[in-house]
């Protein structure tokens, strides 16, 4: 869809905000979608091998990237520390290094959605806690030990999963 440029200045605006989270610029890929009745915003903030990401619906896109502001911000202030801990020294200072965005794929039959995303070598506490920044269930990433793929998961006890494919 094409987004008005009143849109588009907001939420440049409202996402300009959370510059004062990271010591350089950074990017961060705004996709604005109606399903149904719900207008929603995607916001997904890369840096490095971290990624940031809200989706949000409500009635109206104003709506929706407050509420996405407001999680992404949780989701950095929550997290930043314990980052900067795990992740090698100066990550939050490069820029991104992703593409213009998702690619994004629709089968009109089954509503199949295809993500690529460049993958980075990284530890399983470095996939876990990248996983649970993404709200996902699970997270592929390629061991930096051994350059591996492997997955890990999150179980419904609470815990996490590792596969090791043979």
């Amino acid at each position: 869809m094409s987004v008005r440029d009143d849109l588009r200045e907001l939420a440049s605006k409202k996402l300009s905000a959370l510059n004062k989270y990271f010591s350089d610029d950074v990017t961060a890929n705004v996709t604005f979608k109606v399903r149904r009745d719900t207008e929603i915003i995607e916001v997904t903030i890369g840096m490095g091998n971290t990624l940031f990401r809200s989706e949000e619906g409500a009635d109206t896109f104003r709506t929706a990237l407050d509420k996405a502001v407001d999680t992404l911000e949780r989701q950095i202030r929550r997290n930043k520390t314990r980052l900067q801990k795990r992740i090698r020294e100066g990550a939050f200072a490069e820029p991104a290094d992703f593409p213009e965005g998702p690619d994004y794929e629709e089968e009109p039959e089954f509503s199949i959605r295809t993500k690529t995303y460049p993958v980075r070598p990284m530890s399983v506490e470095e996939a876990i806690l990248q996983m649970n920044l993404l709200e996902h269930q699970f997270f592929v990433f390629v061991d930096d030990v051994d350059q591996e793929t492997r997955v890990v998961y999150r179980r419904k006890d609470g815990g996490y999963g590792l596969i090791i494919p043979e």
